[in-house]
């Protein structure tokens, strides 16, 4: 999808909740391992800890990331470029490389009042098990949720 038909429509509320979806470039699996994966959370949660964000949700996948967030302070565009770069410069780190490490833009949806958090938390963190990864998601530990799923 060209990147401009990513931006049309677009509006970041605070107070409500989206989905961001993110790939890495060329859907090279960057988060393969459970150390790069654990930092593409830890991002977050630097976002969330600088109170841009309250994290809801989110599953790191080896080649792109699911992320249910309401916003609090920035728009869903800055926190995503600040997510992005942050992981952008961690993963080239821990790999001793260098050069992009997301596809540009990314994908998101606003939360409509009448959709369930905890509905779409749940489909969120079960990527994994539709993706072949696994049976079931007690045996992949790249997720997050505020729910006790």
């Amino acid at each position: 999808m060209p990147y401009d038909a990513l931006l049309k429509g677009r509006i970041s509320l605070t107070g409500h909740y989206y989905i961001a979806t993110t790939v890495t470039a060329d859907r090279h699996p960057l988060f393969d391992s459970f150390a790069h994966g654990r930092m593409a959370i830890n991002a977050m949660r630097t976002q969330d800890l600088a109170g841009h964000t309250q994290t809801l949700a989110c599953v790191v996948m080896p080649d792109h990331v699911h992320w249910l967030v309401q916003l609090t302070k920035l728009t869903l565009s800055e926190v995503v470029r600040r997510f992005k770069g942050c992981v952008a410069i961690e993963v080239n780190r821990l790999r001793g490389r260098s050069g992009p490490v997301w596809q540009r833009g990314f994908h998101d949806h606003a939360v409509r009042s009448d959709e369930s958090l905890e509905r779409i938390a749940r489909y969120i963190i079960e990527n994994p098990v539709r993706a072949g990864l696994v049976a079931g998601i007690g045996e992949y530990s790249l997720w997050h949720s505020m729910w006790d799923l």
